[in-house]
């Protein structure tokens, strides 16, 4: 309706207006709600989903998951090509735990299993509990190398003063020689960090190399 000059809106389309803009807000903060929920879970998520994910395509030098009784069974050793493995420890910033491996390198052949140790000591008044990461280095080798048995990924709680020795069984796929990027690599880094786990931590993606 128009008078004079002065046009007059009805109120039913006030209403709309209003009733349109609080349907916006509240989709708003569903969205965000939701996106704040998707967040916490994919925190909580972090360690399986990286735990897997890194198993599965061998991730930025992470070993890959060996089935042993198949795999080890079918192997050849490769006996003119001599590796040798290093073995480097550390620790977050925030970790209290002295952790070492027992040994500094050790010689293996392509397709032979081979067995190595770590410690980690919890020197505090309290129990701690720890979860590590790995890599390989190169990372381009990190495909070859397999895990059997390994304390990654998995939580572990060490009582006030409480030292354990930790195994790492492993082995190098002899497909290893056949690869021309590996042709000059005669040996390997296998290292490991270990963090204090926590609610919602979220283990760091080491970088990718091709």
């Amino acid at each position: 309706m128009i008078f004079g000059s002065v046009k007059v809106i009805p109120n039913i389309y006030i209403v709309r207006g209003l009733s349109n803009e609080k349907k916006k807000i509240r989709s708003t903060l569903n969205y965000m709600i939701a996106l704040g929920v998707m967040t916490v879970g994919l925190s909580y998520a972090a360690v399986p989903l990286y735990r897997i994910f890194c198993q599965a395509y061998s991730y930025g030098g992470t070993t890959g998951q060996a089935e042993a009784a198949v795999a080890v069974s079918n192997m050849k050793t490769v006996k003119e090509r001599p590796i040798k493995v290093r073995f480097n420890a550390d620790v977050a910033s925030s970790m209290q735990w002295n952790f070492k491996p027992q040994q500094g390198d050790i010689t293996v052949l392509p397709g032979e299993t081979a067995l190595a140790f770590y410690t980690a000591r919890n020197p505090t008044d309290k129990p701690v509990i720890g979860i590590s990461t790995y890599n390989v280095i190169p990372f381009e080798a990190g495909q070859y190398f397999n895990k059997i048995q390994c304390f990654c990924f998995e939580e572990q709680m060490l009582n006030p003063r409480e030292q354990v020795d930790m195994p790492v069984f492993f082995y190098i796929d002899p497909e290893f020689t056949e690869d021309p990027k590996m042709e000059y690599v005669d040996e390997i880094v296998l290292s490991y960090t270990f963090f204090e786990a926590k609610e919602g931590l979220k283990l760091p993606v080491p970088s990718y190399v091709k």
